[in-house]
């Protein structure tokens, strides 16, 4: 599981752009409050290496796990608490959450600034469920 800015970060497969060569089918994590992306950190050597590879090589695209052995994107996103698939008010939901007890033990400790910071990622997270249509019922 990762994390970003306190948020779980989103697992997803996407496509990114290394010098002149698009990287199709990439894993990557997605922060759905700051919009960070970064590369699966348990394919980020592979990526590094390939990534110098197809530079050299000068390919205008590359499907990422054509060059991959031994990972399924499936596995790879197991240890992720949300996923591109899940229901996007579900995932917004427990984004919240997860913030607000994270708010709960920032003030049990009296740490001002991190309340802060989690009431910046609240609101985010109240204007991204807002765009979706509001909060779901769930049961």
């Amino acid at each position: 599981m990762s994390f970003c800015c306190g948020a779980s970060m989103i697992g997803t497969r996407g496509t990114l752009q290394h010098l002149r060569t698009r990287m199709l089918n990439v894993p990557t994590l997605f922060c759905p409050v700051c919009h960070r992306t970064e590369v699966h950190y348990l394919v980020r050597r592979e990526f590094e290496i390939l990534a110098e590879y197809v530079a050299v090589d000068g390919a205008p695209e590359i499907n990422f796990m054509d060059y991959v052995q031994g990972h399924k994107t499936e596995e790879l996103l197991e240890n992720c608490i949300n996923q591109e698939k899940d229901e996007p008010g579900q995932l917004v939901d427990r984004q919240i959450d997860m913030s607000l007890d994270l708010l709960r033990v920032a003030k049990d400790f009296g740490d001002g600034e991190w309340e802060g910071q989690l009431k910046e990622r609240l609101a985010a997270l109240s204007s991204q469920r807002e765009l979706i249509g509001g909060r779901r019922m769930t049961g």
